[in-house]
């Protein structure tokens, strides 16, 4: 490549650029082979200014005739790629352009539906297109006929799937969907921002939204049982959600107001230093009744560099974290009393709770370091596209 080409490039693509909420591909933009990134979405979050050079579909949708041209898409591309997604007109038009003009070498889709709906078009170009399953994705979309038609036409055109959990990749492998290029790499935590600080035994946390997904009720119900034998103990919720008035008001009229403490939503830096404080970490999490699941939930993994002892659920990727009886305990989804039980074993044994949150640290370390994670993603990228015949980026 001359010295005037562009250097090879990986292009990450997402839903929402700059979404607060997608820490993983946040990193990956800004972190992925030395920063050689690009970015792709189909939108901007309100007031984001991308670090990397961006291609932003919905802000090429100017002129009376755009809508219409994107309507006339999604059938054409419906019926060729049962996908209305794929790029369309003066969108495809335009990413062509920029893929080209940054040299871009290779594509990333952060969700299992923006990988689908680049494939055809990576295909075209010969770019190896590959996709990151994080959870709905993967569950509660596998109950949509045409996502179901969208992912097996789309996978013969992916170099590569990954998926934060091999339970995701059980998901799509029941539903018909599989690809030989399939790993398993986690979103991973920054093990050196999240490490164990000065313990307070007595500190048992939540992380999350407020929302049924996360069942809050049967964490307040289980720590209410517990909580006349272990007065000393307290809970903290961090989070905010459409069910955080109800567990509010259940906790003032159960007597616990004074004991339980419903933080709102807070920034990381405060998360971070309650998760150091902590001893007992919390959640509950559960299968919605839509089918939405979690991937591997990323509050865990948080909770485990920080050295918690968790107690959870057999949920999704979970199991795969939290190695029951070594870095915390596990119940079946919607086990009330089984969460109230576990709870008080670990507070039981503080010796036993400490060293458990001493080997969930280990654990993460080991697993769940992100610039580890980062150099298997990169490696995995890097060998298929040599694999390819293509230049990696």
């Amino acid at each position: 490549m001359s010295s005037s080409s562009p250097e090879p490039t990986l292009a990450v693509a997402t839903g929402i650029l700059g979404n607060p909420t997608e820490t993983g591909a946040r990193r990956h933009l800004a972190m992925l082979f030395g920063g050689r990134t690009v970015a792709l979405a189909e939108r901007r979050f309100p007031g984001f200014r991308s670090p990397r050079p961006a291609l932003v579909l919905n802000e090429l949708d100017a002129g009376p005739l755009a809508w219409l041209e994107q309507e006339l898409g999604k059938a054409v591309q419906s019926r060729r790629y049962q996908s209305s997604g794929v790029p369309f007109g003066r969108r495809r038009a335009a990413l062509e352009a920029f893929l080209r003009a940054q040299g871009v070498r290779a594509i990333l889709g952060e969700f299992g539906h923006i990988g689908c709906n680049l494939a055809p078009i990576g295909q075209a170009m010969g770019i190896p297109v590959f996709t990151y399953f994080r959870g709905f994705d993967a569950s509660k979309r596998l109950r949509e006929p045409r996502i179901l038609r969208r992912y097996r036409a789309a996978m013969p055109r992916l170099a590569g799937v990954f998926s934060v959990s091999q339970f995701l990749l059980d998901n799509l492998a029941e539903a018909g969907i599989n690809h030989p290029n399939a790993v398993v790499i986690p979103t991973g935590v920054d093990t050196r921002a999240f490490v164990p600080g000065d313990k307070d035994p007595h500190l048992i946390l939540a992380v999350g939204r407020i929302v049924a997904k996360k069942a809050p009720m049967v964490t307040l119900k289980a720590f209410a049982e517990v909580s006349a034998a272990f007065p000393e103990h307290r809970l903290e919720v961090i989070g905010d959600g459409e069910m955080r008035g109800e567990c509010e008001a259940w906790a003032e009229r159960s007597g616990l107001g004074g004991r339980i403490a419903f933080l709102g939503r807070r920034d990381h830096d405060f998360v971070r230093e309650r998760l150091s404080r902590a001893t007992i970490f919390l959640q509950h999490s559960i299968t919605a009744e839509d089918g939405n699941t979690e991937g591997l939930p990323t509050a865990i993994q948080e909770a485990m560099a920080s050295g918690c002892a968790v107690v959870s659920t057999r949920h999704a990727g979970i199991p795969e974290a939290v190695e029951e009886g070594r870095t915390g305990l596990l119940v079946e989804e919607f086990d009330g009393a089984g969460f109230a039980e576990a709870l008080r074993r670990v507070l039981a044994s503080p010796e036993g709770a400490a060293e458990m949150g001493r080997a969930a640290r280990e654990t993460a370390a080991e697993r769940f370091d992100f610039l580890k994670l980062h150099a298997r993603l990169e490696a995995t990228i890097r060998q298929t596209c040599q694999e390819l015949g293509v230049p990696t980026p």
